[in-house]
């Protein structure tokens, strides 16, 4: 019986311009550069999803190797729509990946909190495995990414967010 090779790893990047600010312990994208704020990093950064290991949310995994139970494998865009569709249907299945610090980590799927927000890291590279930032929130959103509006709350001002309640 013939064995399949094991593809290359290979996670989401959503490739965009932008700025990464700091306020208060907290992280910014936005199109501008946020007065009040520190830059971090601007020009072309990497995006990434980290899902939450369930009863441990302090930890999340960015996915980039899926192996269901059964042995097939998927990576990239067709893992990350696998585990959102149908993660639920193969528990015992594993996602291979590097944790939000930067450490490589292999959990099963039933391990991981699919229902919690998830985190959105920011890379300085497509390669790189350890993200410069957690943001917290966008800025001035117009023009990012469908999936990343999905995922991160959005305020037309910084002094928005310190209003927010």
């Amino acid at each position: 019986m013939p064995v399949n090779p094991i593809p290359q790893r290979e996670p989401i990047n959503e490739l965009l311009t932008g700025i990464v600010s700091r306020f208060d312990g907290s992280f910014f994208l936005s199109s501008r550069a946020l007065p009040q704020a520190d830059v971090i990093v601007q020009g072309e950064i990497a995006l990434r999803y980290g899902i939450p290991y369930l009863f441990k949310p302090q930890w999340s995994i960015v996915p980039d190797l899926v192996v269901l139970d059964y042995g097939e494998t998927m990576t990239g865009e067709l893992a990350w729509d696998f585990l959102m569709a149908s993660s639920h249907l193969f528990p015992r299945s594993d996602v291979l990946g590097y944790r939000n610090d930067g450490a490589d980590e292999m959990v099963p799927l039933k391990q991981l909190d699919f229902d919690s927000p998830y985190d959105v890291f920011v890379y300085r590279a497509p390669g790189d495995r350890e993200p410069v930032a957690r943001l917290s929130a966008l800025i001035e959103s117009d023009g990012f990414p469908e999936r990343l509006l999905r995922h991160l709350p959005r305020f037309p001002s910084l002094d928005d967010w310190l209003s927010r309640g």
